[in-house]
């Protein structure tokens, strides 16, 4: 359901059955261990520059943003863009395997 490099691809999933039967699949919450992983390097947040361009420009996926707000502790993910000349952490790229 969930791509190899996705932020809920190893959180385990559960099942609720409703009271008329109805059994519905979910995926458990997800909390992350602030910070999360080792940084790599440090970049200074550039001026207008949106998360998904931040995440593109320091570690090549636009979508790995969330491992930006990880490693940084920051649970909003705005919060991580909100301040031009910010110090960011950056994270390890994870390169997905290929099969």
């Amino acid at each position: 359901m969930f791509g190899p490099t996705s932020r809920y691809a190893n959180i385990p999933d559960a099942t609720y059955t409703a009271p008329d039967g109805t059994v519905i699949s979910y995926k458990q919450r997800r909390f992350p261990s602030v910070p999360s992983g080792t940084p790599v390097g440090q970049t200074t947040l550039r001026t207008n520059e949106r998360l998904d361009v931040l995440a593109a420009r320091t570690i090549r996926d636009p979508l790995q943003f969330w491992r930006l707000c990880d490693l940084n502790g920051v649970m909003d993910p705005f919060e991580l863009v909100d301040e031009p000349g910010r110090k960011v952490l950056v994270p390890l790229a994870v390169v997905p395997e290929t099969r």
